[in-house]
């Protein structure tokens, strides 16, 4: 028979294995959390094809649930018919609904990229004006003047 002692200690020995293991989870969720989170910022922004690649698969995603939906519509008439047909066979009067509308193929997926918007467009559409190159500066105005510098500043050199 085992002593109050000797389950005491088996005991405090589970419970501190049972903390040491929560803490190695708790440390290891917050170093993953860190780690994605400094990866998620430092991602560039998409690109013009980046961007379009991604519009045309949600297109395609979009189209697929639309096919999705039409199988599934196929199927639950069929389902429908059968049970129709057998409830005839056995006697019962069913009549089917009316208001239940035809089944709506999608069709092939077609994907036609948006056409890109012509400078006016894009300027009416944002509110702002494209951004026009700066004219480099010229050696005069580049040039401090001598009243400007700092005191102990090295005079600027003549051409």
């Amino acid at each position: 028979m085992l002593s109050l002692v000797q389950i005491t200690k088996a005991a405090a020995n589970e419970l501190l294995r049972t903390m040491m293991l929560a803490n190695l989870r708790t440390s290891s969720l917050v170093v993953l959390l860190t780690l994605s989170a400094s990866a998620a910022a430092k991602l560039p922004a998409p690109s013009d094809e980046a961007k379009a690649k991604a519009a045309e698969a949600a297109a395609l995603t979009a189209h697929n649930g639309k096919v999705a939906n039409f199988q599934l519509c196929k199927s639950m008439d069929r389902v429908a018919q059968r049970y129709l047909a057998e409830a005839k066979k056995a006697g019962k009067a069913v009549t089917p609904s009316a208001d239940i509308p035809p089944c709506a193929d999608p069709g092939a997926f077609v994907y036609t990229p948006p056409a890109p918007l012509p400078v006016a467009a894009t300027v009416a559409a944002t509110g702002a004006a494209p951004a026009t190159p700066a004219a480099p500066p010229t050696p005069a105005s580049s040039a401090m003047p001598a009243a400007a510098m700092p005191a102990g500043a090295p005079a600027a050199a003549k051409n």
